[in-house]
C-alpha cells in the first residue's frame, strides 16, 4: 500500500494567467470585480480585488472558488441540484460552510482532472459568471 499519492494542482503561472483574462473582461464591461483562484484543495492561489470592487465580494469570490474546487461543479449548478429537495434546500446545504449556490465559480479542469476553482464576485451573478468564464479560457484545452 502507498503512503502518498500524487494529484494534480493549478500552477501560479495558469493562476494568474485566469487573473488577467478575467481581469480584461471586467474592463470591457466597465465594472470592478474580485476574482480568485483556489488550488484543488480549495487554498488561495492568486487574488485580485480591482479597484472599486465591494469589500463583502472578497470572501464571496474565495467561496464561489472554494465550493466549485470542493464539489467538481460550477456554483450555479447548485441552485438546480437543491431547490426541489427540501432537506438540502433548508437544512444540509445552506449549513454548510462556504457554499455558495449562485453563479460565478467553476471548477478549473486540466485533462479531466479538477485542479482548482475560480469564483468572482462583484456585479449580478450573471456578469460574475461570464468574468470567471473569460478566467477560464486561459485553461489549455484538454
Amino acid at each position: 500500500m502507498a503512503a502518498t499519492f500524487d494529484r494534480p494542482s493549478v500552477t501560479t503561472e495558469l493562476a494568474r494567467a485566469m487573473i488577467e483574462a478575467a481581469e480584461r473582461k471586467a474592463a470591457e464591461m466597465g465594472h470592478p470585480f474580485v476574482i480568485a483562484v483556489v488550488d484543488d484543495s480549495g487554498v488561495l492561489k492568486a487574488f485580485s480585488r480591482m479597484d472599486g470592487a465591494p469589500l463583502l465580494s472578497v470572501q464571496v469570490s474565495q467561496d464561489k472558488a472554494y465550493t466549485a474546487a470542493g464539489f467538481g461543479m460550477a456554483t450555479d449548478a447548485w441552485h438546480n441540484f437543491v431547490k426541489d429537495d427540501p432537506p438540502l434546500a433548508m437544512g444540509a446545504a445552506p449549513g454548510i460552510d462556504r457554499l455558495i449556490v449562485f453563479g460565478g465559480g467553476y471548477p478549473i479542469q486540466v485533462h479531466g482532472a479538477v485542479v482548482g476553482g475560480i469564483g468572482v464576485s462583484g456585479g449580478h451573478y450573471t456578469q460574475d459568471m461570464e468574468v470567471a468564464q473569460a478566467g477560464l479560457s486561459a485553461v489549455p484545452s484538454s
